[in-house]
């Protein structure tokens, strides 16, 4: 395929609407994105084994390898959100209209 036939298209912001979620789904799903990214991100800021990530989040060490490898599926916002406060860090919920 040549250059000239290469079709972009711009995205929505939101990789999971882009895919065809709907959109409240869509919303859930980047919101679970965002905060499992920033989590693992921590632990890797604290210097933490994965068994002493587990530890300190109170999951197993298993759990924490999903966690770091973006395994979204496997977990709830709630409990992304309990590991976020649990790794150091303060989750806030904004709604816009």
């Amino acid at each position: 395929m040549s250059e000239n036939h290469i079709k972009i298209t711009e995205s929505s912001g939101n990789v999971f609407m882009d895919l065809g979620f709907d959109t409240a789904e869509a919303e859930i799903m980047k919101l679970r994105a965002d905060v499992m990214i920033r989590t693992a991100q921590r632990l890797k800021e604290q210097g933490w084994t994965q068994a002493e990530a587990a530890q300190h989040l109170g999951i197993t060490q298993p759990r924490v390898s999903r966690l770091i490898k973006g395994k979204v599926e496997d977990f709830s916002l709630d409990m992304l959100l309990m590991l976020a406060a649990r790794a150091g860090l303060h989750p806030e919920l904004q709604l816009k209209p």
